[in-house]
């Protein structure tokens, strides 16, 4: 039995993955929706950076969950590919959906030549959080009316911080054991550091027709998109 512990992204909390659960589930596996602080039913938490890598930690090693796929979604690539190196043997994969993923001393922000300082621009102005997006933001990512009115409705300002702190990782990313999802809507192609840890041995590649927010526009696929990765590890 996997243990999937999943991790939406920026201004999302664990109520984004519950149209995926019952494909996990039904499969036999066991799967924990993950809020990190900050976030929805968690609002109010102070948070950095790491205090999201220790909260997706503390979460294996409380409950004790061995052959865990740790998956990340967008922003939420950067703690769980930290926390990935943390957990040790406990882990089986990672996957990354549609993600960032983090490099020792570089922030979310650091990957955002263009952005960056519209991104931190907006923290600073909204008392130290990145305001959620509206329903035009979520155009052209293969999102009905109601998927999206779902998004506004639960996205919460997220923790300006979490964005702007370096990662911390202790090797490579690349020796893990790792599937990227790629949402083709979202752009052809992974960025240049994912390329790179394509080319490795560990690395596997999986593409989806849809856009950035897949657990919305394609649930059940991306459940069997996970179970065949959580395979992969095996």
């Amino acid at each position: 039995m996997t243990n999937f512990v999943l991790v939406a992204g920026a201004w999302l909390g664990s109520w984004a993955w519950s149209d995926v659960l019952p494909g996990l589930r039904a499969a036999g596996h066991t799967a924990h929706p993950l809020t990190l602080s900050g976030l929805a039913d968690r609002q109010g938490v102070r948070a950095g950076q790491q205090t999201h890598v220790d909260d997706i930690v503390g979460h294996v090693e409380r409950l004790d969950l061995r052959d865990v796929v740790l998956v990340g979604h967008s922003y939420a690539g950067i703690p769980v590919g930290q926390a990935a190196e943390r957990i040790g043997d406990r882990l089986a994969r990672a996957v990354f959906v549609d993600s960032s993923v983090p490099a020792d001393g570089e922030s979310f922000v650091s990957g955002w030549p263009e952005g960056r300082a519209q991104v931190e621009a907006a923290i600073a102005a909204n008392d130290g959080f990145w305001p959620a997006l509206t329903a035009a933001d979520y155009a052209g990512q293969e999102l009905g009316d109601e998927e999206t009115a779902r998004i506004v409705a639960g996205a919460t300002p997220h923790p300006g911080a979490t964005l702007t702190e370096p990662a911390v990782l202790r090797g490579s990313l690349g020796e893990l054991s790792a599937t990227y999802v790629k949402c083709l809507l979202d752009g052809p192609e992974p960025g240049p550091d994912v390329a790179a840890l394509l080319k490795g041995e560990r690395w596997d590649l999986v593409t989806m027709e849809t856009g950035h927010w897949p657990m919305f526009s394609r649930p059940d696929e991306l459940a069997r998109v996970l179970l065949d990765a959580a395979g992969a590890g095996r």
